[in-house]
């Protein structure tokens, strides 16, 4: 893609310094110039014309490529342990489509989450994660399972940080299934099924943090997160009255693709995330697509039934 777009760019700054060059000579043929003498000089002008826009636009497109060296690996303020919660997927106009369960265990810095969602009409979205919290978070693998009407595209996604690895397990609108899986250089802020955990070390105070992302659609790429505060925000639960802190999660594709995805409006929507903060911080609320593409929806606590 990125040669074709070179060489599109290229053919119009071709088309772009003939036409000056052929304006000029014509300038000079009108104002009886020795046209042979100058016609020598103009096609060396030109062709360094050539040479900086084509210098420019290489430039340009270095600047848009993804950057893996700059980081912000999440330092671990509140150490991860045992959690065994409740959630429920709803449409933004309060419908409840799903039901969630989430587990997480530890075991000395090793933390082992597992987050599932059965959805009423049949679907899965199943998260098991993998991470380490000495220091900072630092994703060791993590498995990600779509299946069902309620996706556009039945997915099983593995990803292993230690070798690169990252397999992709699909099935096409004709029902047949493919496998994509390729070693990628991965960089240290992986944060494939660790949103929800960073957002409760990640400091208000900071205008904008960077993580990392593999996203599939279903050809793996790495993208970037920028997690942006947006202020305090109230709830209450029963006569109980908090404030959260809401986080806006926006999607960051890098090279020549974002640019034209926001160019042609294909930007993907951005997640919105509720924390409590304090001492014992808690996810209150997000809403945003569970896949890429897919519409916004809201998770929050679910609230247990009648006995």
């Amino acid at each position: 893609m990125y040669r074709k777009f070179v060489n599109q760019f290229i053919e119009v700054i071709n088309g772009w310094t003939q036409a000056v060059g052929q304006a000029c000579c014509a300038a000079l043929m009108d104002h009886g110039t020795d046209y042979p003498h100058h016609s020598l000089r103009l096609e060396l002008q030109r062709s360094g014309a050539r040479s900086r826009l084509i210098a420019i636009l290489l430039a340009c497109v270095a600047m848009l490529q993804p950057n893996a060296l700059f980081a912000d690996m999440i330092p671990v303020r509140h150490t991860e342990g045992l959690i065994h919660g409740f959630l429920v997927v709803r449409t933004l106009e309060g419908k409840a489509i799903a039901d969630g369960q989430m587990t997480q265990d530890a075991r000395g810095d090793r933390v082992t989450t597992h987050l599932i969602f059965r959805f009423k009409d049949g679907s899965i979205y199943e998260d098991t994660t993998i991470f380490s919290q000495r220091g900072t978070f630092r994703l060791l693998s993590d498995r990600l399972i779509l299946r069902g009407p309620s996706f556009k595209q039945p997915m099983d996604t593995s990803i292993n940080t230690s070798t690169g690895q990252v397999k992709v397990r699909y099935t096409e609108a004709k029902g047949k299934e493919k496998v994509i899986a390729q070693r990628m250089e991965l960089p240290p802020d992986v944060a494939n099924g660790l949103l929800l955990t960073l957002m409760k070390d990640i400091k208000p105070s900071v205008p904008r943090t960077t993580v990392s992302m593999v996203a599939t659609t279903p050809k793996p790429r790495v993208v970037k997160l920028a997690i942006i505060p947006r202020g305090e925000e109230p709830f209450t639960i029963g006569r109980f009255h908090h404030k959260a802190m809401h986080f806006a999660v926006k999607v960051e594709i890098g090279g020549l693709t974002g640019f034209v995805a926001r160019l042609m409006g294909k930007q993907p929507a951005d997640t919105h995330v509720w924390v409590l903060g304090g001492e014992a911080p808690a996810f209150v609320k997000a809403e945003g697509p569970l896949y890429v593409g897919g519409p916004i929806w809201r998770i929050q606590l679910a609230s247990a039934g009648i006995f």
